[in-house]
C-alpha cells in the first residue's frame, strides 16, 4: 500500500492513513515525504550549492519548527511526543551536518532522502502509540539500483525477504518510497514519482496479491479533470493502457510503476485516501472489451520534420536520424514517415540546437514548437472498425500536425497546437464518452 505526499500531508491525514492500514491483514506500507517537504529540501540544497550555509540553516530551522507542530498535533501522549522529537531532532541534525562549503550531488541526495525518513519515522511511532505492532524497514537496506541505474530485483528480493523474516511478528511494515542506494552503496533515488515504482518493485519482490496506490483522486479518470468537466473514473485498465496514459500525462500514476507489476501479473489498484470507499481503478491483464477508455495529454512538445529527396529508397536514412537523437540522449515520443521525409516529436529541448545542426546534414529541417500530444487509449486493435474514425471526426475543426496509429493496440496519438489542447480534450469527451 503506497501513500503519496498529499495522503500524509497533515497530521489529520496521517491519522486517516493509520486507520486505513490497520485491520487489513499484513501489509507493507510505502510512504512518500509529507507534501512540501521535498521541495523545501531542494531549496536547502540550492542554498548550499550557492555556498550560502546560513541561508540553508535558516530554512532547515523553519522546516524543523513545522515538524515540531506536526508532532504536537499527531501524538496524544507525552512519551510518544518525546520519542518523536528525539527521532526528528536526529534527522535535522544530520541535515545540518551536510551544510558545508563543499557541497556535491552526493550530499544533495542524502538531504533529499530525509523527507521520507521523517514521514515513516512519525507514522511508525504513531502506529505504536495506537497499539499496532509495526516495524520500520529502511528502504536504504534493501532498495538498490545497478550500474545502469536500473533496479536490481534479485538484490531487492533477497534483502527484503531477510528483513521481513527478522520482523516476522509484525502486523505492518513501514518503508520509504523514492529513496534507494546505487550500485556503489551511495544514497540515491528513483527520481520523482518514484514512490509508485518502489511499491511496484516491493510488490513484485514479495509476490503480493495486489498493489494499492493511494492518492487524492478516486482512480484514473477518462479525461483530464483540470480542463474537462464531467470526467469519471475508469473502472478497469489493461497494464498497457495504464502505461500509455501515465506516459502521456495522467499524473496519478508514474509511468515506471506499471512494468514490475505487469511482468509479475500483480494487479494495481488506484484509490483515494479522501474517499476510501470509492472503487478507484483496477489495472491488470484484463481481457479486451472493445471500447475507448480514456484520454490524456502531454504539453511542451516540439515537432521536427526532416525532408530529403535522397530518402527515397535509401536504406540507413532512419538509422542516421535516430542516432543523432541517441547521441544527445533525447527520446522520441511520436514518429511518422513518408517517402521523402520523417517527422518526430520530443519533449526535451535541452540539446535541440545541436540536434537541428546535425539533422541539417541529411535534409531540410523545420520545427514546430508549443505543441501537445493527445493520447486516446482503449482496445484499439486494428480489427475494431471505426474507432480511429470517431477520433478524427471529433477533431474535425482542429488542425492536426501528426497522427500515430498502429504502433500499439492501445493508443492513438494526435499532435496539435498546445493552444488547441483544451478544445481538443473537450471535443473528444463529448464525442467519445458523452454522446
Amino acid at each position: 500500500m503506497k501513500f503519496g505526499g498529499t495522503s500524509v500531508g497533515t497530521p489529520l491525514r496521517m491519522k486517516d492513513v493509520a486507520r486505513l492500514v490497520t485491520n487489513r491483514g499484513r501489509n507493507i506500507i510505502v510512504l512518500s515525504a509529507m507534501s512540501g517537504t521535498t521541495n523545501t529540501l531542494v531549496e536547502i540544497s540550492d542554498y548550499l550549492y550557492k555556498k550560502n550555509v546560513d541561508g540553508a540553516k535558516e530554512i532547515v530551522n523553519q522546516l524543523e519548527v513545522k515538524y515540531q507542530g506536526v508532532i504536537n498535533e499527531l501524538f496524544s501522549t507525552e512519551e510518544a511526543k518525546e520519542n518523536a522529537r528525539r527521532e526528528v531532532k536526529a534527522i535535522f541534525n544530520y541535515i545540518r551536518s551536510l551544510s558545508k562549503d563543499i557541497f556535491t550531488l552526493f550530499e544533495e541526495k542524502e538531504i533529499l532522502a530525509q523527507g521520507e525518513l521523517l514521514s515513516t519515522a512519525l507514522m511508525n511511532l504513531y502506529l505504536h502509540e495506537q497499539g499496532v505492532n509495526s516495524a520500520l524497514i529502511p528502504a536504504l537496506d534493501f532498495m538498490r539500483t545497478d550500474k545502469n541505474n536500473e533496479p536490481d530485483p534479485q538484490y531487492i528480493r533477497a534483502r527484503l525477504t531477510a528483513l521481513l523474516e527478522k520482523h516476522d511478528d509484525a502486523q505492518l511494515y513501514i518503508t520509504q518510497g523514492f529513496i534507494c542506494r546505487n550500485a556503489y552503496g551511495e544514497v540515491d533515488n528513483l527520481q520523482r514519482g518514484g514512490s509508485d515504482y518502489t511499491a511496484s518493485l516491493i510488490g513484485a519482490a514479495v509476490g503480493a496479491e495486489e498493489i494499492e496506490i493511494w492518492t487524492d483522486i478516486d482512480g484514473m479518470h477518462n479525461n483530464d479533470p483540470r480542463f474537462v468537466e464531467g470526467t469519471t473514473p475508469v473502472a478497469e485498465l489493461h497494464f498497457e493502457e495504464a502505461a500509455e496514459l501515465a506516459y502521456f500525462g495522467a499524473k496519478i500514476l508514474h509511468p515506471t510503476c506499471v512494468l514490475p507489476a505487469k511482468l509479475n501479473n500483480i494487479p494495481v489498484r488506484l484509490l483515494n485516501t479522501m474517499q476510501p470507499e470509492a472503487k478507484g481503478t483496477l489495472i491488470y491483464n484484463c481481457s479486451p472489451n472493445h471500447t475507448i477508455k480514456a484520454i490524456a495529454a502531454k504539453d511542451n512538445i516540439t515537432a521536427i520534420k526532416i525532408k530529403s529527396g535522397r530518402m527515397l529508397l535509401a536504406y540507413g536514412f532512419l538509422r542516421k536520424v535516430f542516432e543523432i537523437f541517441e547521441s544527445y540522449q533525447t527520446s522520441i515520443d511520436m514518429i511518422t514517415t513518408s517517402e521523402v521525409g520523417v517527422s518526430v516529436t520530443i519533449d526535451n529541448e535541452r540539446n535541440l540546437h545541436h540536434i537541428l545542426d546535425d539533422l541539417k546534414k541529411f535534409g531540410t529541417v523545420t520545427v514546430d514548437n508549443d505543441m501537445a500530444i493527445i493520447c486516446i487509449v482503449g482496445d484499439l486493435e486494428w480489427h475494431n472498425c471505426g474507432f480511429e474514425t470517431k477520433v478524427l471526426n471529433a477533431l474535425g475543426d482542429i488542425p492536426i500536425r501528426m497522427i500515430s496509429y498502429g504502433g500499439s493496440n492501445y493508443n492513438i496519438s494526435i499532435l496539435v497546437k498546445q493552444s488547441d489542447k483544451v478544445k481538443a480534450l473537450n471535443l473528444l469527451q463529448q464525442n467519445l464518452f458523452n454522446s
